[in-house]
């Protein structure tokens, strides 16, 4: 079953095989990630041979996940073909946009990569902790470049973050065009608009296939601009009494220039706090990207000692991420931010699919220690980096894609903007729903899903990469939801007896020590039973443990731990 319409029902793309080889002159796109989640943003383009890849983004975990720090792009795909890399296009710097270059220039470490000025200096400062010297190509909007049989142009969009762009690749197989992450704010902060005119002119020379941020899909209108945040943070530092703490993404330097010039207004300090914030800053500052009053900024040791009515902390950990400075501040285990009440805290960012749950408990912590929080929720204090409705329509009627392939979503997303899509009188078949993994060719000036390829979730873990698989995950999970029971048994084989008692050690399912010993009991009458009837393969008898403690530990409790039996020999 092939889908490619938004009004379709049921489970898209279960049964498509692999593809057949790509037909000369025609174009693949494969989506390593990006497609039916909010993250770890990737696109493979094949044409004669050779391959582009435009971003190589990271998805940060979710509950389910424990332990996992990242989760990559699967390049089992192109790992036998990385000589075939002609480079990697950077739409603009975002962790999702960016995040796994590392792990990519692991396997090639000449890979071209290009991008915009500041993108590329965020790229360079990452890879530099990683001890990796990359290859740096820069690129401005207007530019071209080519990457072997690839043609690139790149064009200015708006989004939350400077120097973002959109790139039209041209083959001899026809247009594609990526759009990155945009919005189309009408007052930007920096003056840089989304830029209407170049899609407008693309669209009237063809362009074949879209591929187009979803983000926002289901939100109808257009986006609220950037600098109304600026008299909302003003009214929050005029009724602060004490210490302000601002938490937004490391990256967010418009939104830190509007924190920068309301603390200059109101004769505040300011620290940055957190690795990644100090990092990019700098690099946004030394760009000329960030703005900084002489004598605004200080240390963060300077800044505890002063009064706290005269400072403002930058801070990062907007998402609730356990171990970033807000995180721990929260949870009153920073070494150098203790909160006090009266203390006010804004959360200038929004909430990621499924970092919910993390949010509200660092904003329930911060409240407890007495601090007043300020979120979306409650003033003003975020607008979004990606298109609403309105403005997806608007760059679908001026750009007239011959076929749309919606990106950068979770599934709801994508098929909102397919909706939108058939909305503006574009033909349902022309409308191309894939996920990560799904084949996309265009030939002949038909765009097709074709295929599938195998794609899964690479974890990184602490320094392991891809070596945590889902039963890894789901046996952690079992650990943190049921807990473990160990039994240890010594039988003599030769006699069929059992030299020692059975045993018993838990971990996370009970503080009673008697509450196992009726199962106790029940393992060593089955142990003696099977003893005496010949059965003294360890295997089997450890078997025979985990079935009976699992069936009475279920009828008991309702629990479901790990069991784990040992049956030594002597």
């Amino acid at each position: 079953m092939t889908v490619s319409s938004a009004g379709q029902a049921g489970q898209p793309h279960l049964d498509l095989k692999t593809p057949p080889p790509l037909p000369a002159g025609g174009l693949r796109v494969i989506a390593l990630g990006g497609l039916g989640e909010i993250g770890r943003n990737m696109a493979v383009l094949e044409f004669d041979g050779r391959l582009l890849v435009i971003d190589c983004g990271v998805l940060f975990p979710e509950a389910e996940q424990p332990g996992v720090d990242l989760i990559l792009p699967d390049f089992g795909v192109i790992e036998h073909r990385l000589a075939d890399i002609e480079a990697v296009v950077l739409t603009h710097g975002h962790e999702d946009h960016i995040g796994a270059i590392p792990y990519l220039l692991r396997l090639r470490g000449d890979i071209p990569l290009v991008g915009s000025r500041f993108t590329l200096a965020l790229v360079a400062a990452k890879l530099r902790e990683h001890r990796l010297v990359p290859t740096l190509v820069e690129v401005a909007a207007g530019d071209d470049h080519l990457a072997g049989p690839f043609h690139c142009e790149f064009i200015s969009v708006n989004h939350s973050i400077p120097d973002a762009l959109a790139v039209a690749v041209h083959t001899p197989a026809g247009v594609l065009v990526h759009t990155g992450d945009f919005k189309m704010d009408q007052l930007p902060l920096d003056g840089v608009l989304t830029d209407l005119g170049a899609f407008a002119r693309l669209g009237i020379e063809g362009i074949d296939l879209l591929l187009a941020d979803s983000t926002n899909a289901e939100i109808p209108g257009f986006v609220t601009p950037e600098r109304s945040i600026g008299p909302v943070l003003e009214d929050v530092f005029r009724r602060a009494t004490q210490r302000l703490i601002v938490s937004s993404f490391a990256s967010h330097v418009h939104r830190i220039q509007q924190v920068l010039d309301a603390a200059d207004t109101h004769g505040r300090k300011v620290a940055l706090v957190g690795r990644s914030m100090v990092r990019n800053m700098g690099v946004a500052r030394d760009l000329g990207l960030l703005h900084v009053p002489p004598g605004l900024m200080v240390s963060l040791d300077e800044a505890t000692s002063m009064p706290p009515e005269q400072v403002v902390l930058v801070s990062t950990g907007s998402q609730g991420e356990p171990l970033s400075a807000l995180g721990r501040m929260a949870r009153g285990e920073h070494h150098q931010v203790t909160i006090e009440a009266g203390d006010t805290i804004v959360l200038a960012s929004s909430l990621v699919p499924g970092n919910e749950t993390a949010v509200y408990k660092v904003i329930n912590g911060l409240a407890r220690l007495g601090a007043t929080v300020v979120h979306k929720e409650t003033a003003r204090v975020h607008v979004s980096g990606h298109a609403p409705a309105g403005e997806l329509r608007t760059l679908l009627n001026v750009a007239k894609p011959r076929y749309l392939m919606p990106v950068h979503g979770e599934w709801r997303h994508l098929r909102a903007h397919a909706a939108l899509a058939e909305e503006t009188g574009m033909a349902r078949d022309r409308v191309l729903l894939a996920e990560d993994g799904v084949v996309v060719d265009l030939v002949d000036g038909k765009a097709s899903i074709t295929g599938s390829v195998p794609v899964g979730n690479v974890y990184v873990d602490g320094l392991n990469v891809g070596d945590v698989g889902e039963e890894s995950l789901q046996e952690r999970r079992i650990l943190g939801d049921e807990g473990f029971v160990a039994l240890t048994v010594v039988i003599e084989p030769s006699t069929g007896t059992i030299v020692r008692p059975v045993h018993l050690s838990t971990r996370g399912f009970s503080d009673d020590p008697t509450a196992f010993d009726e199962v106790l009991r029940l393992v060593e009458d089955n142990l003696k039973r099977e003893l005496s009837d010949g059965q003294t393969d360890a295997h089997r008898l450890s078997q025979s443990i985990r079935r009976t403690v699992g069936k009475w530990v279920s009828d008991t409790h309702r629990r479901r731990p790990m069991i784990i039996p040992t049956v030594l020999e002597v």
